[in-house]
């Protein structure tokens, strides 16, 4: 684990709020825990009699059961509250349910939420410390961590590589925390999708928009596709899956234009066949389930760090 560095953060709300050292020893940190992953009882007392408590207002497989099982690996006692089990289905404000779970003084919350910034609020009435594990499509930031953390261990650095992330950038959390992290990090972000799913403040956040697919995936380091995420669209912004496969799909053609040791990533779900071809997925250059391990490893950095400053 790296030493002489401070991490000064009480809550983890996201990438943009992380400078490049911060990132660096959150990745060295998680590092340090992967292993207690791999060993035959997978337990270490670190936050043995620490509470922390899953908030998870949308639904949720990697991200939630990765939080618990970190939580669990560091001897955390852990509780998961979803919208449907919780007393928002009549009618309580996020506000009050955050103050009635502080009142039990929990250390930590960790909130998925569909409204962008849902965590600063709560992070801002609660004395617990706050992790955001998604807010509506603002950010995603532990997700963000894993693909960096993934990028770091196969490539042995984040500066100067080219990163291709191509789909629905609009409505995705996970491409802006990536883009912050890659670009705070010194790689190169290029993003190719349809024109409606592109939000206007790409350069701002330091990404390149490509004029075709092609450019975007040619010569990248690695490749990363999203799914089209049907739930945040009030409006059909594309005709149909079957276009979309057809001019913005991965195949393995549009994959060999890439260098030959490029890195094939998702944070999933996958829409297998839409935004990835199933031969792309599963090939051998395809990391997809080294970022679900690396996320565990990241979730523990960040629990062990934000208790630290707690």
């Amino acid at each position: 684990m790296s030493t002489g560095y401070f991490f000064s953060h009480r809550h983890v709300l996201g990438i943009d709020h992380l400078s490049s050292d911060d990132i660096q020893y959150i990745l060295d940190t998680a590092e340090s825990f992967k292993e207690i992953s791999a060993r035959p009882i997978k337990k270490v007392p670190t936050l043995r009699g620490n509470t922390i408590i899953n908030l998870f207002f949308e639904p949720s497989t990697r991200t939630r059961l990765s939080f618990e099982v970190a939580a669990k690996r560091m001897s955390a006692d852990t509780f998961n509250i979803s919208a449907s089990t919780s007393s928002a289905v009549k009618g309580e404000t996020l506000i009050d349910t955050a103050r009635n779970i502080d009142a039990m003084h929990p250390d930590i919350i960790i909130i998925r939420h569909s409204f962008s910034g849902a965590p600063h609020m709560l992070s801002r009435h609660v004395d617990a410390a706050v992790i955001n594990a998604g807010d509506g499509t603002h950010e995603h930031p532990s997700q963000g961590l894993l693909d960096l953390m993934t990028v770091r261990e196969h490539k042995g650095k984040l500066h100067g590589l080219k990163i291709a992330i191509i789909g629905d950038i609009l409505h995705s959390r996970v491409a802006h925390s990536d883009i912050l992290g890659f670009t705070k990090m010194g790689s190169e972000v290029h993003v190719y999708g349809p024109a409606t799913l592109l939000p206007p403040d790409l350069e701002h956040l330091g990404a390149t928009v490509a004029p075709s697919l092609e450019e975007a995936v040619r010569d990248a380091d690695v490749v990363m596709t999203l799914r089209i995420q049907k739930e945040r669209q009030s409006d059909p912004l594309i005709p149909s899956f079957r276009e979309y496969a057809q001019q913005y799909g991965v195949t393995r053609e549009v994959a060999d234009l890439a260098r030959p040791d490029a890195l094939i990533m998702h944070p999933g779900p996958i829409n297998r066949g839409i935004e990835l071809m199933p031969d792309v997925a599963d090939g051998p250059r395809s990391v997809i389930l080294e970022q679900v391990t690396n996320g565990v490893a990241v979730r523990m950095a960040l629990l062990y760090l934000v208790m630290g400053n707690s």
